[in-house]
């Protein structure tokens, strides 16, 4: 189910301004029931200020009526036309103007301490483009004499998941590679064994 944004602020403001029940709260919150109680104790978030779900348009003045006449019914997100944050999509990796710079010293750390990353593999992690690449493996990059070869995550580039998610891949696909069975027509022939001497008992 849906759920309010900042859940445990909105459920501070259900608990001062209405007669819910903890579990009418915690069901529209999407929190326990004792996380409530622990709220209207002052046990819990007595710092933090309550939002108005009304205000905020998540939820209606009908709708809590409803609820408060009502223990069994629960309350549900009010609609809006209001569009909802989407992930990222897939595509090039943005990185800020003053990071591009660092990226030469993280290709020159990733091809040192893990060359099983694929080029493909290593552009769509930091950012960069098979060109960039190639010239810092090769050494002909412009800046070459000033490359510090320096981990990715330390310099912001990803975060260190996404670096181990992608040496796993690399890794897992070097040994699918190394299990792949030879075929009959490629395995070498045995040498055949000259004849056993005849025996003389």
């Amino acid at each position: 189910m849906a759920q309010p944004l900042m859940p445990k602020a909105t459920a501070i403001w259900l608990v001062d301004n209405t007669t819910l029940s903890f579990e009418q709260i915690a069901d529209f919150c999407g929190l326990h029931s004792l996380e409530v109680q622990a709220i209207a104790d002052g046990e819990v978030m007595g710092g933090m200020a309550g939002i108005d779900p009304i205000a905020n348009a998540q939820l209606t003045r009908e709708e809590i009526a409803k609820a408060e006449a009502d223990t069994s019914h629960r309350m549900k997100l009010a609609e809006t036309d209001v569009p909802k944050p989407v992930s990222r999509q897939k595509g090039p990796r943005y990185t800020p103007v003053s990071k591009r710079q660092d990226k030469p010293d993280a290709i020159a750390w990733i091809l040192r301490h893990h060359p099983e990353l694929s080029d493909a593999q290593l552009g769509r992690l930091i950012g960069t483009t098979k060109p960039t690449i190639n010239s810092v493996r090769d050494r002909t990059h412009w800046n070459v004499s000033n490359l510090r070869p320096r981990s990715p995550v330390e310099l912001g580039l990803c975060s260190h998941m996404e670096l181990t998610e992608e040496v796993e891949k690399a890794r897992k696909t070097r040994r699918g590679a190394q299990a792949v069975p030879m075929k009959a027509s490629e395995m070498p022939e045995e040498p055949e064994l000259p004849p056993e001497p005849p025996r003389y008992d």
